[in-house]
């Protein structure tokens, strides 16, 4: 048996924060300062009755309705957020019953977010390579902008909301996932964290993230990011990852018909693309119209880059994500 990623489809709420409403709000930020800061122009914001759940059963239907898929096949379901409605029970079943999927359906949540969306599929993969099921149904749904306290515009311009759904299916030929690799360092724990709405107080990890020091009115979540700590991060860790992911695929880059990454910032994935020497070509971005969805980037960006010709069959595509946790992971997918 051998996995591979059969189907993928993206959904995003419709209320949207432009640049030009970010201006508004924030005199002293142009709409320019902003694009050319972070390569987002609008992100899409969740209602106030809208989460994680609605939006990942809205991406569920695109997916079976778009590609003809039939819940009742579905064998398996993981949910990839860290903004679940509740503690518990498990956002996964919800969904499963929103979904219509059978309740033979294995169901489960996993917390990652940048990251989420390669450790999901790894997972999907040695559930259906181990022969305990033929199908995984992957979805990453995060509505991150619920922790951002609103005056805090370093982070208002780069998050947004949304949510992906994937088919692993056994392809039953070839490896079409290969060269896994994975990583984590908790000690960068400190660098991306909501530090308040959990069972802990966060300033006992990360005393930056404290709202009195940041001259702001807490409003319950107020998610806090050291952004050069997590720049820093990801040039150090995104190099030898995939140099990690070609030598356990046994390729070179050249075989790599595609990079998609983790859309964090424009700025950011500029640098890794010059660091790595990949053509420009080669390397899909997708992220103006969307902002940074966490866990749901790439298949965000797989989706466009299919629709929009980039990416055709046949195509090895290297997926890579990085950031929260510190947690990063990778492989090269055929499509």
């Amino acid at each position: 048996m051998s996995a591979r990623i059969a189907a993928v489809d993206y959904y995003l709420p419709e209320s949207v924060l432009s640049n030009e409403d970010l201006a508004a709000q924030f005199p002293e930020w142009s709409v320019e300062k902003i694009a050319s800061k972070t390569g987002i122009h609008r992100r899409h914001i969740s209602g106030p009755d809208e989460f994680s759940s609605d939006l990942a059963t809205a991406a569920g239907r695109r997916l079976f309705e778009g590609r003809d898929i039939d819940p009742a096949s579905i064998e398996y379901l993981i949910v990839c957020t860290q903004s679940p409605d509740y503690y518990l029970p498990s956002t996964a079943c919800i969904v499963q019953e929103r979904l219509g999927l059978p309740t033979s359906t294995g169901a489960t949540d996993i917390t990652l977010g940048c990251s989420g969306y390669i450790y999901a599929l790894g997972l999907a993969k040695g559930l259906i390579e181990s022969g305990q099921v033929s199908n995984v149904l992957v979805i990453t749904a995060d509505t991150y902008t619920k922790f951002i306290n609103p005056l805090d515009k370093s982070v208002r311009t780069i998050f947004g909301d949304g949510a992906a759904a994937t088919l692993v299916a056994d392809d039953g030929n070839a490896e079409s996932i290969s060269g896994i690799t994975y990583g984590t360092n908790g000690a960068g724990a400190k660098s991306l964290i909501v530090p308040h709405g959990g069972l802990r107080a966060g300033e006992g990890l990360q005393p930056k993230s404290d709202v009195t020091a940041r001259a702001l009115e807490s409003t319950g979540y107020d998610l806090y990011m050291d952004g050069p700590d997590i720049f820093n991060f990801t040039l150090d860790v995104v190099p030898s990852s995939v140099d990690a992911i070609l030598a356990k695929a046994g390729l070179t880059g050249e075989d790599i018909d595609l990079y998609v990454f983790h859309q964090a910032n424009a700025f950011m994935l500029e640098h890794l693309r010059k660091k790595l020497g990949v053509p420009a070509e080669k390397f899909f971005v997708a992220l103006a119209d969307f902002g940074n969805t966490v866990s749901s980037t790439i298949p965000i960006a797989l989706t466009e880059a299919e629709r929009q010709g980039v990416l055709k069959p046949g195509m090895r595509v290297m997926l890579l994500g990085f950031g929260v946790g510190l947690s990063w992971g990778g492989f090269v997918a055929t499509w």
